[in-house]
């Protein structure tokens, strides 16, 4: 099946630069600038941990495990450059199948974010499928945006809206690459990173990073129409789910509090950015619920388990 599966992504048509090598030899050989810095990242998905296989599409999966990776670029504010997807398949699966269409998925993100597919590996093995891809990028300016920097006054951001991303988001979300490059553009971004397991996880995460502390303000969240329907179910309040879903995908970050105005008015995007609260001294996280009144910030997001 490998050797199948290897001539099957020879004869796929990938746009690659000249002077670069992709699938179809031993190893990928791409040109580089001597004055750029490589940026890796790695994630693997896996069945009933990151999803469902009897509940999605094998695209979806390729996709998804693309779209993971190109949001770790994106919360760098860097652009990708290519991608390498590995897969372990169930044995006494239709294995081609399955890693063709997990590779189609995988492709067609790819492409619309001039990421082509590189190479890889595939195998199976008793266990339950396993999605491993590690993206190649570039830092567009001199350094990437990194989780340390956030100072005391910072205002604190995000892309998009928040929640209920178990009813279909974690599987289509669309990475922030453009987005992050087009903030970094506009205003001096202190941190970032994305929103992998939900606000009240990541945000400690950065301001662990950073050695602040920080409060946000749940009246702000722009919560999604998701969050919203799952609200309805479980009982708890939008804002909740807007905070602790987690798998959004979207950027979260921090400008200085003197530049939060000129990036909101040069902001023309179709993405919104969103202030949710403020940078502060110290190293404890507050929270202002729907009332006003402060608490500690919680971490109650996703746990990959």
């Amino acid at each position: 099946m490998e050797q199948a599966f290897l001539k099957y992504l020879a004869a796929q048509k990938q746009t690659i630069s000249p002077d670069s090598i992709g699938i179809g030899d031993d190893a990928a050989v791409l040109s580089w600038q001597a004055d750029q810095k490589l940026v890796v990242c790695t994630d693997l998905i896996s069945d009933e941990t990151d999803f469902h296989l009897a509940e999605v599409t094998p695209q979806q999966i390729g996709r998804k495990a693309l779209a993971i990776n190109l949001s770790d670029i994106a919360a760098m504010a860097c652009e990708p450059v290519g991608a390498f997807l590995t897969l372990l398949l169930p044995q006494g699966a239709p294995s081609l199948e399955l890693a063709k269409q997990i590779y189609e998925g995988a492709a067609q993100l790819g492409a619309t974010f001039n990421c082509p597919i590189l190479g890889g590996d595939t195998n199976s093995w008793p266990g339950k499928l396993a999605v491993s891809v590690t993206v190649l990028g570039r830092c567009p300016r001199d350094k990437p945006l990194l989780r340390e920097g956030a100072q005391p006054g910072d205002a604190i951001y995000v892309t998009g809206s928040l929640g209920g991303s178990i009813l279909g988001g974690h599987i289509d979300f669309q990475p922030r690459i453009s987005e992050a490059i087009r903030l970094r553009e506009i205003c001096g971004l202190t941190a970032g990173m994305d929103i992998s397991d939900g606000i009240s996880i990541d945000l400690p995460r950065l301001c662990e990073q950073s050695r602040v502390g920080a409060e946000i303000d749940a009246r702000l969240l722009p919560i999604s129409d998701a969050a919203k329907q799952m609200s309805q179910s479980t009982g708890r309040p939008p804002w909740w789910h807007a905070l602790n879903d987690g798998e959004d995908f979207e950027l979260l970050f921090t400008v200085p509090g003197a530049e939060a105005a000129h990036l909101e008015a040069q902001w023309t995007d179709s993405t919104p950015v969103t202030k949710i609260g403020t940078i502060q001294s110290g190293t404890k996280l507050f929270l202002l619920d729907e009332t006003g009144q402060r608490q500690p910030l919680k971490p109650e997001g996703f746990s990959h388990q």
